[in-house]
């Protein structure tokens, strides 16, 4: 039996451990409530409930602004696993196997937290279902993808670009499930997860190592915390903001000037004008002396 669990793939390890990260109570962001808590200070109500509908792209809602928001998020959510990672290095090394765990399971429990908030920022659909606690197969993953890019592996990169663009192309507000789960994109799922597997299992080592020693330990390991999860949601906020995807969509209405043209309904004088055209075009036709 042990021997089996030292022959676990990595990426069933790292699969499993977000999983249970998934799971964990306060992990899931409600995407209306976020966006519209995010949005509240910059955009009026009618833009913040077609990005609520929509998307933030769709709404016409500015990067600028957006960018504004997902910083905001960052701060929040670093400061807030950086001081619970402090707290869980403070017994020192007699609570090792007890605090080791929870701190990796929460460390990556914020992951996904921020994943989300930067995802609904720039215009991805909700990842989560609201039946239970189960979590299907296409948002494991996107977010394995997402911590990939979080982790600074290209192929993860290309992979949630190429989702991005399938997303875009059929206005869908739903993970490309196919893709994701046996589809084009899913070899390099189970590729960047193995690679995933592997550096959790170098993070875990570290942390042990830097909670050895109690209140020095809590120091350390806030500090790694801090060190580790800033950069890498910084990473994964200027990939998803570069995409396409969140690229604010140009709102146009009656009346509107695009370009230099007035944008009205004219749709009565051009159908007038077209069958004044037809009729000048068969009047020709009777005209022309036949051969």
């Amino acid at each position: 039996m042990k021997q089996g669990k030292e022959m676990e793939p990595p990426e069933s390890r790292f699969s499993a451990v977000l999983l249970a990260a998934a799971k964990l109570p306060g992990v899931r962001i409600n995407r209306e409530a976020y966006l519209r808590s995010a949005l509240a200070r910059h955009c009026s109500e009618d833009d913040i409930r077609r990005a609520i509908e929509e998307t933030p792209a769709a709404a016409g809602i500015p990067v600028e602004v957006l960018d504004k928001a997902a910083n905001d998020s960052i701060r929040f959510e670093t400061g807030k696993v950086s001081a619970l990672s402090a707290a869980a290095g403070i017994p020192g090394i007699f609570a090792l196997p007890a605090t080791v765990p929870a701190d990796v399971a929460q460390y990556f429990g914020h992951m996904v937290r921020i994943a989300q908030k930067l995802a609904y920022l720039y215009s991805w659909p909700d990842l989560f279902s609201d039946e239970g606690d189960d979590v299907d197969d296409a948002t494991m993953g996107v977010l394995t993808l997402f911590f990939g890019v979080m982790f600074g592996t290209q192929s993860a990169n290309a992979a949630v670009g190429k989702v991005a663009g399938m997303m875009s192309k059929q206005v869908a507000k739903k993970l490309p499930q196919k893709a994701l789960t046996k589809g084009v994109v899913y070899p390099i799922v189970k590729k960047v997860a193995a690679y995933l597997g592997v550096q959790m299992t170098k993070q875990s080592f570290a942390k042990s190592v830097s909670k050895a020693i109690p209140v020095v330990g809590a120091v350390v390991s806030g500090g790694l915390t801090f060190a580790t999860y800033l950069p890498m949601a910084k990473r994964l906020k200027k990939h998803l903001a570069g995409l396409p995807l969140a690229e604010p969509s140009p709102r146009v209405v009656e009346g509107e000037v695009v370009d230099g043209e007035v944008v009205e309904d004219h749709e009565p004088f051009a159908t007038a004008h077209a069958d004044q055209h037809d009729a000048d075009i068969t009047a020709v036709k009777l005209e022309e002396p036949r051969s």
